[in-house]
């Protein structure tokens, strides 16, 4: 495989982006959305080296820069705005593979958040798939239920925190100030501002109506990843798309936000290419 530099135009800026391109590539592809802030390496290597593996299987596979981000042009903006940059580096990708058939979305954290608000709006058919790890979708009562559900809760059950409120270490009124916030913000209902539907909405919304296979990576160990799941257990929509037959979940055990060491990013990799070789062959 080779790895080559390309610009491409988007909305009047010019963004980076570096295609893996094996020798006999497959006509399934992968564009590697990338979560902010950061650039088109990742958080430890990890999308370069991701991009690698992919190739180095036969999957062509593209990560870039955002406008405003590493090496393209233009202003920064979140997760929520990034829809013709996605949009370009599908038709960049497209244009450099002209042998793909269809893509996939791969993103991690808010680029998982991206790639289905992306596809919400567009509808695009040459998606074929999507990998998704730790979606963002917090708001301020999804992440007062996952403390009180996940942190409290396991706080009450250790031997450390007893021996610390009995011998007067705690801080016990602020603790229990914090958590008297935590029970008024979770039972809070997440609703729109007054001019937008909540971008959890959408998501969840394409996550359910995607038509093409999806893969969900959650680490056992993150925040994020437990208010996704929060966020679904609330809609019923949700809960159903995670148990239908069309999206493959997987609980990576003692996994943190990024899968930050080499066992894990092995772990995301090796469980990416067998869903590829499965959901999507040739």
């Amino acid at each position: 495989m080779n790895e080559q530099a390309i610009f491409f135009p988007c909305a009047g800026e010019s963004l980076l982006g570096i295609v893996a391109a094996p020798a006999a590539p497959a006509t399934t592809g992968v564009l590697i959305v990338v979560g902010g802030p950061q650039y088109r390496i990742g958080s430890h290597r990890q999308f370069l080296l991701l991009a690698r593996a992919l190739a180095a299987a036969g999957y062509p596979a593209m990560r870039f820069d955002y406008r405003g981000m590493g090496d393209s042009t233009g202003a920064a903006r979140d997760f929520t705005a990034v829809d013709d940059d996605i949009a370009a580096a599908l038709a960049a990708f497209r244009q450099h593979c002209p042998q793909l058939e269809r893509i996939v979305l791969w993103g991690l954290c808010d680029a998982a958040s991206a790639a289905l608000l992306y596809w919400a709006r567009s509808r695009d058919a040459t998606i074929g798939g999507l990998v998704l790890l730790n979606p963002w979708a917090r708001s301020e009562a999804t992440l007062a239920r996952t403390h009180i559900k996940h942190y409290y809760l396991r706080r009450l059950a250790q031997g450390e925190f007893w021996r610390k409120l009995f011998a007067g270490q705690l801080g016990f009124g602020r603790a229990l100030r914090d958590f008297a916030g935590n029970w008024r913000r979770a039972r809070q209902a997440d609703g729109a501002t007054a001019d937008a539907e909540p971008f959890q909405k959408r998501m969840l919304r394409a996550l359910a109506d995607f038509p093409g296979p999806s893969l969900t990576i959650l680490s056992d160990d993150d925040y994020t990843a437990k208010e996704f799941l929060e966020t679904c257990q609330a809609d019923a929509t949700a809960t159903q798309a995670l148990a239908g037959p069309g999206l493959t979940r997987i609980d990576v055990a003692g996994a943190d936000h990024t899968f930050s060491s080499r066992a894990l990013r092995q772990t995301v990799e090796a469980a990416t290419l067998e869903w590829l070789r499965r959901a999507l062959p040739p």
